[in-house]
């Protein structure tokens, strides 16, 4: 028999019990759509960092209290609580960052501070919850982050400690609506503020806060309004990308002179990039072989159709193997209907990935790969010839007397 003949007799089976070969498959499309989707979230997360990163240029240096990168060691045995405590304290402070700016003038071009506060922002009925962020005037040019309506405060505005913000586009939309907001007032914690721009969208957030939802104020109002000077992180801009390393070098050398070692970390684009890069592609492999769990619960699935299929059709078997049907021929049949099952619901699960892919880049980063599919689509016939062997072999081996006998 040849094998288009086999492969003819094979759908026809499948065809005959339609709805049990659909609710065979259903595991199989389950786990291929979960782990091409899954594996598409944690690409398309690790390329959106990427992304982001990139559009702040290769050439910025950051400088932290404490070791972060020893800090999620330390949790994982048991020991981050004592860095977490480090961190908020007041560690770095404008003198020391005044003493970097000084002392490499040749390396660094520009630099900014940052510190975070809570408030209530209001303007009108509407009433937020907001996430404060105070920085020094540079921060337009440093984190390319120029203002799409208005302008961005003066140097001036910023020693004066003025009442003066301006809007990430997401709080300006909630907040104001289709109003500017340019040269409005809005209300934090009961102070009056003049708003004096808006920010371009940098999109993201992951569902969470995002930078667009954010209230940029001046450093020293910050300070000021909101009785706190600590300083979330020093980041430096460096004149040459190609001098990257020199200047971190100098940067070190420069804050090690007044802190210790373990108060401090000084971080590249790449250090911090390659670091988070390691830990989604820890987390894409999780979530994936999370995800395959659910393949091999589609493989049982086949195997035990496939053994109830052997059996309901032992008299056929019979038939076949005293018509001279040879037992390479029986499990030829068997496995090509396993691993047929097992394709179809591969390529529908593919289908359903693509479509939740579709759905969710609306609201998350999410990229289909084709490694992804391919990885998806292998495991997914591998999972149908695995699981037709036993029924394969079960018929093969069944005895034609024995068979044609069988009620």
């Amino acid at each position: 028999m040849k094998i288009d003949a086999i492969f003819s007799l094979a759908i026809k089976s499948i065809l005959l019990n339609k709805s049990r070969s659909f609710l065979t498959m259903l595991g199989v499309i389950i786990g291929v759509s979960s782990v091409v989707l899954l594996t598409s979230i944690g690409t398309g997360l690790q390329a959106y960092v990427t992304d982001q990163f990139a559009s702040l240029g290769t050439n910025i240096l950051y400088v932290v209290p404490g070791d972060p990168f020893g800090s999620m060691e330390n949790s994982r045995n048991g020991g981050g609580s004592g860095a977490m405590i480090a961190s908020r304290k007041p560690i770095l402070k404008k003198s020391l960052y005044n003493q970097v700016i000084r002392n490499n003038r040749d390396l660094i071009r520009d630099g900014v501070m940052n510190s975070t506060n809570v408030a209530e922002a209001k303007y009108a009925q509407t009433t937020k919850k907001v996430t404060l962020y105070g920085v020094n005037n540079s921060y337009e040019t440093v984190a390319n982050a120029p203002a799409t309506k208005g302008r961005w405060f003066t140097q001036a505005e910023e020693e004066r400690a003025e009442r003066v913000v301006l809007l990430g586009p997401g709080i300006a939309e909630e907040l104001f609506g289709s109003v500017d907001p340019v040269n409005k007032s809005i209300m934090l914690n009961g102070q009056t503020y003049k708003v004096l721009g808006v920010l371009e969208s940098k999109g993201g957030g992951f569902g969470g806060v995002s930078t667009d939802n954010y209230v940029y104020m001046p450093l020293e109002s910050i300070f000021k309004y909101f009785d706190s000077e600590i300083i979330g992180a020093f980041v430096f801009e460096v004149r040459d990308k190609e001098q990257i390393h020199e200047a971190k070098l100098a940067v070190e050398k420069t804050i090690g002179e007044e802190l210790e070692e373990d108060e401090f970390s000084v971080i590249d684009q790449t250090q911090l990039l390659s670091t988070i890069n390691s830990i989604l592609s820890v987390l894409t492999i999780a979530l994936g072989g999370i995800s395959g769990i659910s393949l091999v619960v589609g493989g049982i699935g086949i195997m035990n159709i496939m053994l109830v299929a052997v059996t309901e059709r032992t008299k056929e078997i019979g038939l076949r193997k005293a018509l001279g049907a040879t037992p390479n021929l029986i499990m030829a049949q068997f496995l090509i209907e396993a691993a047929l099952l097992s394709v179809i619901g591969g390529l529908i699960g593919i289908v359903g990935a693509f479509a939740g892919v579709f759905f969710l880049q609306a609201y998350f980063p999410a990229k289909i790969t084709s490694e992804a599919i391919i990885l998806a689509f292998s495991v997914s016939l591998a999972v149908g010839l695995i699981s037709g062997v036993a029924p394969a072999k079960r018929a093969a081996n069944l005895s034609p007397i024995e068979a044609l006998r069988y009620e």
